[in-house]
This record gives structure tokens, C-alpha cells and sequence, in this order.
């Protein structure tokens, strides 16, 4: 469990019972002014309790980071001053254990480490913390209480759905509803839980003067939820991230301390209930606007209507992701021009007023966007002509608004562009002044400025 990158406080430990501040730490000969009482106190960078009923629950076993903000009256110059924190047990007031931070900044955070050696497992403590300058201190701060825990929860919780039991194939469209237990553990406050094998993990951030910012990791409900009691059970209603086949949910235990136990699992299985994808035509053209119904899974329909589809558009000149708003009775329609050169493909998921997404509905096609050449002096994959014999080569479009063409031969030699006749189509002449094989790379470009599939037209000269 992470807590925040800080540096380690450097402090000096006196003892219990009583031990002073070494002449040698004193900075009485850094500060002047009045020494007033540490505020902003926290104990391993969670707010401390001043309820002597209801303490903090800290892990300390490497030792338990108490801080303070010291003041002092006299903030003019670089005044230092330094800070004194005692700790014992509510149970014996006699066993103190003090530690220092000395030559701090007033109005910043001063934190030392109270040893784990002074920290029993399950005992809660008091500590309290004072301002000192010189020989002079300031009021104790009010106590604050907490109780070491380093013992994390000795089982897993346990996990149940009544809806999506984990042995056969369910039909998805509603929240996944789970009950979680303590396993038997009667310190578990909660439980923590992710579609992920890594679970979240719970931090303090530090804000302006070193002041912890700590935060009820159970405000956030998508990983976190507090037991109906301690040592109790919670209950969840997920949508699973995806809208089908396996899915497993992560969960352990937190106690107060925010230990988490061992991590188990839940497995099971959704059926596919992707919505179909229909074109207007069988077989959209390249460019031509086509229109698309979307129809939602009539099992998820029944249990909570689709309100829209996310569509994906994959292959094209500018792919590009996008809501529909679905009609009362779950369907919606979109028009798209596909322009994929190769090919292009729709990606659409629903989405259901239960917050139910589905899996996804693929929908392809493949084109052929290359010209077709040809040449009757030097034929493809042939031989014909000579040295000095010129041929025409005629290049056709399999596509429509085809407005140039652009090609090379050999691919060293540059490239050159010839416009499109009347009916889309070019010729060129060419004359070899060597023999041998030879490359001839075509494409065509569109009005809109589309760059077609290339054609190597190879042929060799006699």
C-alpha cells in the first residue's frame, strides 16, 4: 500500500519515560518568538482522532510517521525551531516514548517516526505533539489516538451472484449483482474490487507545506465498498467491461488499517448479444454514401431498451469513433462513405439505459481500388518489344471520380502524373532504351484527393 513519496524524516529518538531534548539538537540560537502548538497533525498520513473511542487504525510495522505543522510568534527571517512528539499506550501513560524533528520550518510539515519497537500490534496509542524554541515550549496539542494494526485479514472474502452463477453460460443485459464477505474476519471495513488483476492502489498525495492530502478511498465506488458492519458484507451491481465470453472479478478484504487480505476471484460467462449491422445495398461502393441500420440484440432490447450505438470506423481516410441515438424501438441509422482502399470495417457496440454495453458487431468489405493496366507492344508478366520501340500503356479505374493518374518506372525513376480523359481512364507512351525486366507502378487519385491502391505492372523488354 503506497502512502506518498516524501523524503524520510531525520529524527532522534530519546527514549521513554520522561527523556528531554539534547542540548545539541536544541535551536535555540535559530529561532526567537513565542513557540505556539503544532496544528495540522497526522499519524501515517491519515488525519489523526482526538476520540479516544473511535482511534485511527495505522500499519506500523516499520515504525509510525507522526507530523505536525510547529509555530511559532515570531515568523520574520529564517527562524527554525523544532518539534517534540510523545507517544503511549492508553493502557499504561507511564510508557512514553519520545522522538524529535528539530530545525523545521515554522508552517510546514515537521514529521518524525515513532519506532516499531514502541508499537505493539493491536494496541492503540496516544501521542501529542509541542513547538519547542531554546528551553521554551509550547501547549501539548490535544491527543491524538491510534491503534497499530499489522496483522492483514487472515482470509479472502468470499463471492457470490445470484444472477450470473459461475458454472454455465448466462444471458448478459443486466447488472451483475455480488455479494461479498468478510470470509469470517470480524475487523474487515470493506472491500476492495477490479475487473483487473491489479487492484487500485490506495495513496495520500501531499499538498502545499507537506500537508497530507488524505481521502476515503470508499468515495470511489468503482473499486471500492465499505461492509454494511464490521466484519460484515457489501453488496455491488456491475456492468462487466465487456459485452460478453469470460469475465472474472478481482476482490480482497481492507481492514481498518486498509490491510488487504489474499485476493480471490469470481468467473463467468455472457453469451454474445452484439447488434447487427445492415447496408442499404449488399455491397457498398468505394466513396458512395450508404446508409446503415443498426438493430440491438432483441434479448437486451426486452430487459432494458438500447438508447444508442457506438460506431468505429476502421480502414478508412479518417477513422473515427461516434455516438447514434437509437429510436424508441432500439434501432438507428447512419450514413457513411466508405473509403478504405483496401477495405473497410464497422465496429458498433449498444448501449442500454442500464448502463449495459454490449460486445461488438463487425461489419467488412474489401476493395479493389488499383487501376487496371494494360499494354498490347509489352504485355503484363510477358516479353515484347525491343529497345527503341515505343508502346502505349492504358490505365482504367475500378473506381469512380478517378481524376489522374500517377506512376514510375522501376520505382527510381520519378514520378509522374497524367490527368484522367472523359471517362476516367489515361494512356501514356513509352519507349525502353534497355532491355531487360521492368516495374511499372500505377495508382489512382480521386477528385476528393484520395491516394488509390498502387498496381505493379511488370512486363519484360525483349
Amino acid at each position: 500500500m503506497s502512502l506518498g513519496a516524501r523524503p524520510r524524516a531525520v529524527l532522534a529518538s530519546l527514549g521513554t519515560l520522561g527523556l528531554a531534548l539534547a542540548a545539541a539538537a536544541s535551536p535555540a540560537s535559530a529561532a526567537g518568538g513565542t513557540p505556539t502548538t503544532p496544528t495540522q497533525l497526522f499519524n501515517g498520513y491519515e488525519h489523526c482522532s482526538t476520540d479516544a473511542d473511535r482511534p485511527s487504525y495505522r500499519w506500523a510495522g516499520d515504525g509510525l510517521v507522526v507530523e505536525g505543522i510547529p509555530g511559532i510568534t515570531d515568523t520574520t527571517g529564517n527562524s527554525l525551531v523544532g518539534v517534540r512528539y510523545q507517544a503511549w499506550p492508553v493502557t499504561d501513560p507511564t510508557r512514553i516514548t519520545t522522538v524529535t524533528r528539530d530545525r523545521v520550518t515554522p508552517g510546514v510539515e515537521a514529521p518524525a517516526t515513532l519506532p516499531a519497537s514502541a508499537l505493539a500490534d493491536g494496541q492503540t496509542y496516544a501521542w501529542q505533539a509541542q513547538t519547542v524554541v531554546g528551553d521554551a515550549v509550547s501547549d501539548w496539542s490535544a491527543p491524538c489516538y491510534v491503534t497499530a494494526d499489522n496483522t492483514r485479514p487472515a482470509n479472502a472474502p468470499t463471492i457470490t451472484s445470484p444472477n450470473y452463477p459461475p458454472d454455465v453460460w448466462n444471458e448478459g443485459g443486466v447488472p451483475v449483482e455480488f455479494t461479498l464477505s468478510a470470509g469470517g474476519v470480524d475487523d474487515v471495513e470493506g472491500f476492495e474490487f477490479s475487473w483487473q488483476s491489479d487492484l487500485p492502489v490506495i495513496g495520500t498525495s501531499i499538498g502545499d507545506h507537506g500537508v497530507p492530502q488524505p481521502v476515503d478511498p470508499y468515495s470511489d465506488t468503482r473499486y471500492f465498498k465499505r461492509a454494511d458492519a464490521l466484519g460484515g458484507s457489501a453488496t455491488l451491481s456491475l456492468v462487466p467491461p465487456t459485452g460478453s465470453g469470460p469475465m472474472r472479478l478481482w476482490v480482497r478484504s481492507l481492514d481498518r488499517a486498509y490491510n488487504g487480505s489474499a485476493i480471490t476471484s469470481y468467473t463467468f460467462r455472457v453469451n454474445s448479444a452484439a447488434p447487427t449491422v445492415t447496408p442499404a445495398v449488399p455491397q457498398p461502393e468505394f466513396g458512395e454514401p450508404t446508409e446503415f441500420t443498426l438493430r440491438p440484440d432483441p434479448g437486451l432490447q426486452a430487459k432494458s431498451p438500447v438508447e444508442s450505438y457506438s460506431v468505429r470506423t476502421v480502414g478508412g481516410q479518417d477513422d473515427r469513433t461516434f455516438e447514434v441515438t437509437a429510436g424508441p424501438d432500439g434501432t438507428a441509422t447512419v450514413t457513411l462513405a466508405l473509403d478504405g482502399i483496401y477495405g473497410e470495417n464497422l465496429q458498433v457496440t449498444s448501449s442500454s439505459a442500464n448502463g449495459w454495453v454490449s460486445d461488438k458487431a463487425w461489419w467488412g468489405i474489401s476493395y479493389d481500388t488499383t487501376p487496371t493496366v494494360a499494354s498490347d507492344t509489352y504485355p503484363e508478366n510477358g516479353s515484347g518489344g525491343d529497345v527503341g520501340v515505343p508502346g502505349t500503356f492504358t490505365f482504367t479505374p475500378k473506381v469512380k471520380d478517378v481524376v489522374s493518374y500517377t506512376y514510375t518506372f522501376n520505382n527510381g525513376d520519378p514520378e509522374v502524373t497524367v490527368p484522367a480523359d472523359a471517362g476516367h481512364s489515361a494512356s501514356i507512351d513509352w519507349t525502353p532504351a534497355a532491355e531487360g525486366w521492368y516495374d511499372l507502378t500505377v495508382h489512382a487519385t480521386t477528385r476528393s484527393g484520395i491516394r488509390l491502391a498502387p498496381y505493379v505492372y511488370s512486363f519484360t523488354v525483349d
